[in-house]
């Protein structure tokens, strides 16, 4: 795998993580892990009036009960009831064959510290049986872990540095073309970004080398408007993203949220690796501009 897949198969991972809840999530996380461990971990179904025994996944090597949580929609108060209902309901259907129990969550934040607390509590009142969660950061370290070809198949294809470098008129001009128009300003910025842009921004490492990878085709979108035959072609497409990155910074939207934004405005990140790289391609070129994202002003420097 090599730095341009990797980057893009931890935004895919990141978008699912925040897009899926409910079953969804659950059906992501059985998905991952059924390719981390396999033989190993056994996803857990509800089946008619047994339900799933409280446990949404079965780990038999260290006997690990999973069990998905959506916090980020559930109040402190029934989040709290629901990890004791499932914990000790799960106690009493797994008894010996359970281990350890984790409580496998979808908030980016973490959990509060009333839940952390409570995780705390049951493990000393339960010592037989070690407690612990897994969020963000952990399931993408499992995530991480993976050959391509379980990340293709979980996030779908993704483009290498050579599909970039290969990249051509004919796989830019669609992705371009899908892009919103806008009248552009009288004067539009036009300097190059300075050197400290990417960390101004405070995007994430993956975002971030997305950009930066994408700058080696930077030159060849350049042309493509060199060359493209209606005037102001591509002031238009620059004004149009320059309005879709004020929306959605008026929104308050955080730096990665505005990128993958911007992602799917540019034609977004599924589809064919050609496609993926010809959308890359763009969004670097107009950060490069400075069309999109803020710009670090020096202290002192006229603005």
């Amino acid at each position: 795998m090599d730095e341009l897949q990797r980057f893009i198969f931890q935004i895919k991972f990141e978008n699912a993580f925040l897009k899926n809840e409910g079953q969804a999530f659950e059906d992501m996380f059985a998905a991952i892990m059924g390719h981390a461990f396999p033989g190993d971990f056994q996803p857990v179904r509800a089946y008619g009036n047994k339900g799933d025994r409280k446990s949404d996944g079965y780990r038999a090597s260290d006997k690990t009960i999973f069990q998905c949580y959506g916090p980020r929609s559930t109040k402190l108060d029934a989040m709290q009831a629901k990890v004791d209902a499932d914990f000790n309901g799960a106690l009493g259907h797994w008894g010996a064959r359970m281990a350890r129990w984790i409580f496998v969550h979808n908030d980016m934040d973490g959990l509060p510290a009333d839940v952390v607390q409570q995780l705390v509590d049951l493990e000393a009142a339960n010592p037989t049986v070690k407690l612990g969660s897994m969020g963000y950061a952990e399931l993408f370290d499992v995530v991480m872990s993976l050959t391509p070809t379980q990340l293709t198949d979980l996030f779908g294809a993704a483009p290498t540095q050579t599909t970039l470098s290969q990249l051509e008129f004919m796989e830019l001009q669609p992705v371009i073309l899908a892009i919103p128009r806008m009248e552009p300003d009288d004067n539009p910025p036009l300097t190059a970004p300075s050197a400290t842009k990417l960390q101004a921004n405070d995007l994430s490492e993956a975002a971030a080398g997305l950009l930066r990878v994408g700058r080696r085709q930077e030159r060849l979108v350049e042309r493509f408007f060199e060359q493209y035959p209606v005037p102001n072609f591509g002031e238009e497409i620059a004004q149009g993203f320059r309005d879709r990155y004020q929306a959605l910074r008026d929104e308050g939207a955080s730096p990665d949220a505005v990128f993958a934004e911007l992602q799917q405005f540019a034609g977004g990140m599924s589809g064919s690796p050609e496609h993926q790289a010809a959308v890359l391609a763009v969004m670097s070129y107009f950060f490069e501009r400075c069309d999109i994202f803020e710009d670090h002003i020096e202290e002192g420097a006229a603005i």
